[in-house]
């Protein structure tokens, strides 16, 4: 399991170094700046970058990808203009492998499998609907699922995503009876008290595109019971 370098002012570095740096995202953080005007992570981790090396001026930052506000775990960010365009084409290319973890009231109906649906998004209500078969304007979704765990009332799933769609986890989960534990949106019958989803991305492991060193880097889990039992 990856450590926590640094957790200044709840900001968890989980990995860094000159090229890289991967953070723990909580629940609730934007990872970029959007219509709310709520600081984003980025903002905090430029200003975390500028106050450990005593940088003047502004610090350059890329974000290589996102995570719903509601959802936890590995954020990366490009700290140099030179590693933002591979790590881009690492994750175009698919040769990063991101390993999430999802809590489900119900239990699905096969112990793994995969799921391919056609998403369609909503951009009115910023809601994805799954169809079994290719409808206009969708686009295709592959997930691979396994269950790990039973807990007293939820079941621990780790889901592996082939295609990165918008709310993809959540809304492929959702058609197939299991919404995850907070996600009122697609389907789950009450929120989490932190307004979170119970949805962790937990584990990333690729190539280091300048090094070439190969990284394994794991998230420590919410600080949170159910969470715990998991362990």
């Amino acid at each position: 399991m990856s450590k926590i370098l640094s957790n200044k002012d709840n900001l968890q570095v989980i990995y860094e170094d000159n090229h890289i740096i991967v953070v723990n995202k909580r629940a609730g953080d934007i990872v970029q700046g959007d219509k709310t005007g709520d600081k984003p992570l980025s903002d905090v981790v430029k200003e975390f970058i500028a106050e450990k090396y005593n940088k003047p001026g502004n610090v350059y930052l890329g974000t290589v990808h996102r995570l719903d506000r509601p959802t936890t775990g590995l954020v990366i960010f490009s700290k140099t203009s030179k590693a933002l365009p591979r790590l881009n084409k690492l994750f175009v290319s698919k040769d990063i492998s991101k390993t999430y973890w999802a809590l489900v009231k119900n239990k699905p109906e096969k112990e793994a499998g995969s799921l391919i649906h056609w998403l369609k998004k909503n951009p009115k209500n910023n809601k994805s609907k799954a169809h079994i078969k290719e409808v206009p304007e969708s686009k295709k979704a592959i997930l691979h699922y396994k269950t790990l765990k039973k807990l007293d009332n939820y079941y621990l799933l780790e889901v592996n995503l082939e295609t990165g769609r918008h709310h993809q986890i959540r809304v492929q989960l959702s058609s197939i009876g299991c919404p995850i534990k907070g996600d009122l949106k697609y389907g789950f019958d009450r929120s989490n008290k932190d307004a979170s989803i119970s949805l962790h991305a937990r584990n990333i492991q690729f190539i280091h595109p300048v090094s070439k060193e190969s990284l394994n880097i794991t998230a420590p889990l919410p600080k949170d019971p159910i969470w715990n039992a998991c362990l």
